[in-house]
C-alpha cells in the first residue's frame, strides 16, 4: 500500500525550456526506468538531460535530433 505517491497512467513529458534537441536516447517501444535520460536538450550552450519521471514503455516520440523545442512542447509519451 505504500505506493500512493507513484505516478500512474500515461505521462507526457514536455520541454521545460526553449532549445535544440541534441539527441534522442530512446526509441518507440523501448522500456525505460525512472530517471533514465530520454532526450538531451541544448539550451544556452548547455546540454540538459530530460529524464523519465517513472518507468514504463515509450509510446510516442514527438521530436528528433536537430529539431527546436519551445517551453511546453511535447517531447515523449510514456505509458
Amino acid at each position: 500500500m505504500g505506493d500512493s505517491d507513484k505516478v500512474e497512467g500515461p505521462i507526457l513529458i514536455n520541454s521545460p525550456m526553449a532549445g535544440k534537441i541534441a539527441s534522442v536516447k530512446i526509441s518507440v517501444g523501448a522500456t525505460v526506468e525512472e530517471g533514465q535520460a530520454l532526450v538531451v536538450l541544448e539550451a544556452m550552450k548547455m546540454e540538459n538531460e530530460i529524464a523519465a519521471p517513472k518507468g514504463g514503455t515509450v509510446k510516442e516520440i514527438y521530436v528528433q535530433q536537430g529539431s527546436l523545442a519551445k517551453p511546453g512542447d511535447k517531447l515523449v509519451l510514456i505509458e
